[in-house]
């Protein structure tokens, strides 16, 4: 258990995580949309805290085990694949359901007394750009100061 507590770039990547997880519905407030709980446990949003896990976990691995090894290039490879699927395959998902929900919505209005019932799909699955890039210059922060205080500072 004292390894997995020494263990640098996990609590990178928890820590980035974290903090977005935090920052979206007060970023969200800040945009005048009001403050939302929910925020602090959804996927979606501004910033994303995936991409912020991916890039903390990235640079803290750079850092302490060399940008020429074989770790730091599986999780720049893998973190390039989270900011891909964030953007493209889980934002076009959550556009999808969007339609659904509409759809879902008119033929419950056509269909009152029949056995159809309305199901509402989860809308912020994804991300824009804007909110991959804003976790992934979050995580590359949190990571790089994590790893520097933890390892020069003990």
């Amino acid at each position: 258990m004292e390894k997995l507590l020494d263990n640098i770039p996990l609590f990178s990547a928890a820590i980035a995580f974290v903090c977005a997880q935090i920052l979206k519905p007060v970023i969200n407030a800040l945009l005048g949309n009001g403050w939302k709980w929910r925020y602090l446990t959804t996927t979606g949003g501004m910033p994303s805290s995936h991409s912020a896990a991916a890039s903390a976990l990235t640079v803290s691995v750079g850092m302490i085990e060399g940008l020429d090894s074989t770790l730091f290039a599986i999780c720049l490879f893998i973190a390039l694949v989270i900011m891909n699927d964030a953007m493209n395959v889980r934002y076009e998902t959550g556009k999808q359901a969007e339609l659904l929900n509409k759809w879902s919505e008119i033929f419950a209005k056509i269909h009152k007394d029949g056995p159809f019932s309305p199901t509402a799909f989860k809308t912020m699955i994804g991300h824009s750009a804007l909110q991959v890039i804003a976790g992934a210059i979050l995580g590359l922060l949190i990571g790089a100061l994590h790893t520097y205080l933890r390892i020069y500072n003990g």
